[in-house]
């Protein structure tokens, strides 16, 4: 299955215009649109619009999408140069943004390649245990993706224990799913459940703004996702994720802002 097909993006007879029917498998626990979702979805809406791949995008949250709700997606490309376009995905419901997302597209001819990130050194999935759904929760966008703990609370679920050096680390599948940038969105927006671990308790938080930088598509069946959140403060907190394949390739990485929520 494609991303496309899992968001359920539809394109329209405006090739700048799409369609996103917010449907239970995109929302979280609480019925509104999953952010990652959004950004997603955004992403996707740029690329098939230009034609090209991304490169970083960012997103600012305004608002909630609830169920039913249509969201309609309008992209704009101000800039289209040799290599790279300059382009801006809004999402609203009827008179209303939901979401705003800016983003950088293209590929450029270049023998220079490398990478300086540190993979952290891990067991690999089947040796990690499974984060456990809460039962009272409906299905969601969290019943989609499988996910297994390597070290940390995975705050939002109050699952496993808190790690000494404010690292959440786990690894994160996506049956049947294509890789892709939206794909990695997605999974980046997990990132929150990391105020949890450095709290210790069951906490999370809703997103200001997501910004994904795009490293490699290369496919890889588990996304291993290193969460390190840096600060807490003024009831916010802030932090980043890196993305990595099996193969300890760096497929992307995320930071964001987050208004610190506790579960308990």
């Amino acid at each position: 299955m494609t991303i496309t097909d899992f968001l359920g993006l539809q394109a329209t007879h405006n090739p700048h215009r799409w369609i996103l029917p917010v449907e239970q498998h995109l929302c979280t626990p609480a019925d509104f649109l999953f952010g990652g979702a959004a950004l997603a979805a955004g992403i996707k809406a740029m690329e098939e619009t230009t034609g090209r791949q991304a490169i970083w995008a960012t997103a600012q949250y305004l608002s909630f999408a609830r169920r039913p709700a249509i969201i309609d997606i309008d992209v704009v490309e101000p800039v289209s140069g040799n290599y790279i376009s300059q382009a801006r995905a809004i999402a609203h419901v009827d008179d209303k943004e939901i979401i705003a997302v800016s983003a950088a597209l293209g590929d450029r001819p270049s023998e220079h390649v490398g990478c300086w990130a540190e993979c952290p050194d891990v067991p690999p999935p089947d040796a990690c245990p499974l984060v456990k759904l809460p039962e009272e929760h409906p299905p969601n966008i969290h019943h989609n993706v499988e996910k297994r703990l390597v070290r940390g609370k995975f705050g939002f679920f109050n699952f496993g224990e808190p790690s000494d050096d404010g690292r959440l680390i786990f690894w994160c599948r996506f049956p049947g799913i294509d890789m892709s940038a939206a794909t990695l969105a997605i999974i980046a927006d997990f990132m929150p459940s990391g105020v949890g671990n450095v709290l210790q308790r069951r906490a999370g938080g809703n997103s200001l703004d997501n910004t994904i930088r795009i490293v490699s598509l290369e496919p890889s069946e588990w996304v291993l996702c290193d969460v390190h959140i840096h600060a807490i403060a003024r009831g916010f907190g802030h932090g980043r994720i890196h993305l990595w394949s099996q193969n300890k390739t760096l497929l992307a990485t995320a930071n964001q802002s987050v208004i610190v929520r506790i579960h308990d």
